[in-house]
């Protein structure tokens, strides 16, 4: 039998929760967003005081070879480095952390917050904090202030405080004092909740000596439920704990992306996550799209001669945080997502694949940087590669290969002169006449509200400056920032309208919702069409417009002239040929 990689050692919860605020203990989610509602903290601690399991623990000691390590947040614990980190678990710690000792946490906006979690003495009852349970005096309004009494000797103080105010407020209710059997209770119960320091967690510690590919493997092989542990999982804990400032960096960004204000990483496009930066800064630095390659390169891995050496590990960090560095300005990260505006696509919702956010980023960068390309060739050829990337899915399915692919070929264009045509040849092979003649009109056969070509076409309409069916103001000023209140200013819109649709036989929604049969409508005219058959509304609108009026708001909108008087299925067919049209209108347009 070989050498063990682990150990079992048993763990109290309160030990865990001390060596994590003394920073003997590596916990990276109280920096991320936590994503547990308070529901799931309140029945993890319902779960405990039952007796019942909760999962396991998994550690990492930290690799001898981080001897520069540091850690998580502000550098003014006990332990300035950690011996350990925690790989799985740490959803259920940071929720102990902030239940029961009231630290707070994160959410999916990077804004900090209290869990609060109410505990009834009598009862034995848990609850997520509402006003009503601040207000009832037989609740503990925060089980959190059991435990800071206990930290400060006075539980005792707490329990008479506690057992007089309900008192008091049976009195109010005309009801009797606490009996000395409840007041007891109380006591007996308030124990139990503070046992909870003493649960034990089954933890599962992984020696220093064991390498990422083994950790995940052990992570797999004792998980019931077959999760993995992703290079994301690794190499966030590593950058969370062992560069703590490259850390709070990504985090900063991550969380100005999703909140309005001038001067920060906000956008209409992309709420950034780590991993969108990791993958980044390895795409600019070190020309690999695998996210696998990034832990190998932070643990001080030479790609090529597969040697992991101290001074490698050094090397790659510099590379890392120069390319972040040039990832994270907020010159060229603006300067980038206003070409997605230029392509048509001026908010997140009609981008279908984030990675085309992400490494249209890295050829941007490295484009303007390694390859110096003039701004406005640069601009031209990069929004060009941002219409066909999101209409034809380029970054969907296999994306890591196709870009490692991409990466090997690059290595062959050696000047600024060839990177362009490069780029120019790859959008080429992609927008082919058989594209938009076959390709695009078949990928509009479907019901999908998050089709990449129904995305397109919005965004052709957009790059066109197109006005709205029936209408005379451009699509685009609907989409840009602050143009609709509390009621959508636009709705999408049935041409054949859905009732009107299953009153012909046509009951199946796959049928009714085709995304030929769709068009953007204000929120007036929406409403005047309503569930009227397309012969009823037209003859109006054709009457409101004139022929010719009429005529060019069905051309800006690839509708056929007459539609309404076509059988459904005919006009379907006619319209993915418009709709094909328009995009390929846009991107000619994209090229003048």
């Amino acid at each position: 039998m070989g050498k063990e990689l682990f150990d079992n050692i048993p763990s109290k919860v309160e030990d865990l929760l001390r060596d994590v605020e003394l920073g003997k203990l590596g916990l990276p989610d109280l920096q991320r967003p936590f994503v547990w509602p308070d529901s799931k903290v309140r029945n993890l601690l319902d779960s405990m005081l039952k007796g019942y399991p909760i999962g396991y623990i998994m550690l990492w000691s930290s690799p001898d070879e981080y001897d520069n390590a540091k850690q998580i947040g502000d550098n003014d614990k006990t332990y300035k480095e950690p011996d350990d980190l925690v790989i799985d678990g740490q959803q259920r710690l940071t929720a102990l952390l902030a239940a029961l000792h009231g630290t707070k946490v994160r959410d999916k906006n990077y804004q900090e917050r209290t869990i609060r979690i109410s505990f009834n003495p009598l009862t034995r009852e848990f609850a997520v904090w509402t006003q009503a349970y601040e207000r009832n005096t037989e609740w503990i309004s925060s089980v959190s202030s059991v435990f800071e009494a206990d930290r400060d000797h006075s539980v005792s103080k707490f329990r008479k405080a506690f057992i007089r105010q309900a008192n008091e407020g049976r009195e109010r209710n005309g009801r009797p004092a606490l009996t000395d059997e409840e007041e007891d209770l109380i006591e007996e119960n308030l124990n139990d909740l503070l046992n909870l320091g003493i649960y034990t967690l089954p933890t599962l510690k992984i020696n220093s000596k064991a390498d990422e590919e083994d950790v995940a493997e052990i992570f797999v092989r004792v998980n019931s439920g077959g999760t993995k542990l992703t290079e994301k999982n690794f190499i966030e804990t590593l950058l969370a704990v062992f560069d703590n400032e490259v850390h709070a960096r990504i985090d900063r960004f991550c969380a100005e992306s999703r909140i309005p204000k001038d001067g920060t990483a906000y956008n209409q496009i992309i709420e950034v996550d780590p991993s969108h930066l990791i993958r980044i800064a390895v795409g600019v630095g070190f020309r690999r799209a695998r996210l696998k390659y990034a832990y190998m390169l932070l643990r001080g891995k030479d790609l090529t001669t597969g040697i992991t050496s101290a001074e490698t590990r050094k090397e790659n960090l510099g590379k890392f945080k120069d390319a972040l560095d040039l990832a994270l300005n907020l010159n060229n990260w603006h300067a980038f997502l206003n070409l997605f505006g230029k392509a048509g696509y001026l908010k997140g919702s009609i981008v279908a694949s984030t990675n085309a956010v992400v490494f249209s980023y890295v050829l941007y960068l490295i484009g303007k940087y390694d390859y110096k390309v003039p701004a406005f060739e640069l601009n031209k050829v990069i929004t060009k590669w941002i219409f066909m990337a999101t209409i034809t899915g380029f970054y969907t399915g296999s994306t890591e290969s196709e870009v490692e692919k991409q990466f090997a070929d690059l290595r062959e264009v050696t000047t600024p002169e060839s990177f362009v045509p490069y780029l120019e040849s790859t959008i080429a092979t992609r927008f082919t006449d058989d594209f938009f003649t076959y390709s695009l009109p078949s990928s509009l056969e479907g019901s999908s509200a998050n089709s990449p070509s129904w995305f397109g076409y919005v965004a052709s309409l957009i790059v066109l400056g197109m006005p709205m069916l029936f209408s005379t103001s451009p699509l685009a000023q609907y989409f840009t920032i602050g143009a609709s209140g509390k009621k959508n200013a636009i709705d999408k819109h049935h041409i054949f309208p859905k009732n009107y649709l299953t009153k012909i036989g046509y009951d199946n929604d796959r049928e009714r919702n085709q995304i030929a049969n769709f068009t953007y409508l204000d929120y007036n005219t929406n409403i005047e069409i309503g569930d009227k058959a397309p012969a009823e509304y037209v003859s109006a609108y054709r009457e409101k417009l004139g022929e010719e009026g009429y005529a060019k708001s069905c051309r800006d909108n690839a509708l056929p002239l007459d539609f309404e008087n076509l059988e459904y299925p005919d006009f379907l067919a006619q319209r993915r040929v418009l709709m094909a049209n328009i995009v390929k209108k846009a991107y000619e347009k994209l090229c003048e």
